[in-house]
């Protein structure tokens, strides 16, 4: 029988698992109001793993684990991407590798429009951000969360906020693109806040 009980944080630091500046300022705001001193990658002068899983599950784990036996800290990482119908869920877990080694996501957003076009359902344009939380101890114990946000691509892209895929993605129910939105209306919105709040919920103490 499996123990599902859930291990809760009880540190004063903890590591994020990322060099990805959008990513940190959306999880430190996440953060706001506790006694915990946050560390990024770049702080601590952390490579990044090579992202070898085939799930972004996988890949969030990896990464976590390899923060906290690094530091000796818990970590906490995401993985996460845009998964597009008509593309059969890619980009997916290569969301940033289709914008290659300039980080050039005009480029991959521009191939993402270029592929649903080209295919055989080429007015498919839904879509869902897809953010996958592990929450990782020193000695390998990992808490896992997924959150989704479903939405509708956009061409041309609009707007000059947030950051990857943002500027062609119009979440469900609403007109503008996440690249549109204000950081706080595109906060409560989005991916990475449902795995969030999921990993608070049960991980760390109110």
């Amino acid at each position: 029988m499996t123990d599902n009980t859930p291990r809760l944080f009880d540190a004063d630091e903890l590591v994020l698992a990322t060099h990805n500046e959008g990513k940190v300022k959306e999880i430190r705001a996440r953060l706001d109001g506790r006694a915990v001193h946050v560390f990024n990658a770049g702080d601590l002068n952390l490579d990044e793993p090579k992202e070898t899983g085939l799930t972004f599950e996988d890949n969030a784990i990896l990464k976590a684990r390899a923060a906290a036996v690094a530091t000796g800290k818990i970590a906490l990482a995401d993985d996460s991407g845009l998964a597009v119908d008509a593309l059969d869920g890619a980009p997916g877990i290569y969301s940033a590798r289709w914008a290659g080694e300039g980080k050039d996501f005009k480029m991959a957003m521009q191939r993402v429009y270029d592929e649903i076009r080209s295919g055989q359902t080429p007015d498919n344009f839904g879509a869902a951000f897809v953010c996958v939380i592990a929450l990782a101890w020193p000695d390998g114990h990992c808490e896992v969360m997924r959150g989704e946000c479903r939405g509708t691509l956009t061409w041309p892209i609009r707007g000059v906020d947030g950051f990857g895929y943002d500027p062609m993605f119009v979440p469900e129910g609403h007109t503008q693109t996440f690249g549109e939105m204000d950081f706080a209306e595109k906060q409560s919105l989005s991916h990475r806040k449902k795995a969030l709040d999921q990993i608070f919920a049960r991980c760390f103490p109110i």
